[in-house]
C-alpha cells in the first residue's frame, strides 16, 4: 500500500517484461547491465535487441541469459506473455 507522500512522487515498480532495442549510439555494455538490473528488481523476461549485429540477448527471472544470433527467428513471450511472438525479419 502506498503513502499519501508514495502517490506524489514517481513509482518505483518493475515491469514482467522489457524490450530494449539498441540503437546506434547506445553502448552495448550499459545496456546488458541495465537489462540484469531489470531482472534484479523483478522482471521476469527482457530482451535486448542489436540489430546491427542481428543479436538478441534473452535474459530470464532464472538469470539465465541466452544469445540468440540472426534475424531469422521469432521470439517467444514464453509463459510472461503466452501467445506473443516477434518476428526478428521486421526489425532487418
Amino acid at each position: 500500500m502506498l503513502t499519501e507522500d508514495d502517490k506524489k512522487k514517481f513509482a518505483v515498480v518493475c515491469p514482467d517484461f522489457v524490450i530494449e532495442l539498441k540503437s546506434p549510439s547506445d553502448n552495448l555494455k550499459q545496456l546488458k547491465s541495465k537489462m540484469l538490473q531489470w531482472i534484479e528488481n523483478g522482471a521476469a523476461l527482457a530482451w535486448l535487441i542489436d540489430p546491427e549485429k542481428e543479436q538478441v540477448f534473452i535474459y530470464r527471472a532464472d538469470n539465465s541469459v541466452e544469445i540468440m544470433n540472426g534475424f531469422t527467428n521469432k521470439l517467444s513471450g514464453e509463459n510472461i506473455l503466452p501467445g506473443f511472438e516477434l518476428d526478428l525479419q521486421i526489425i532487418q
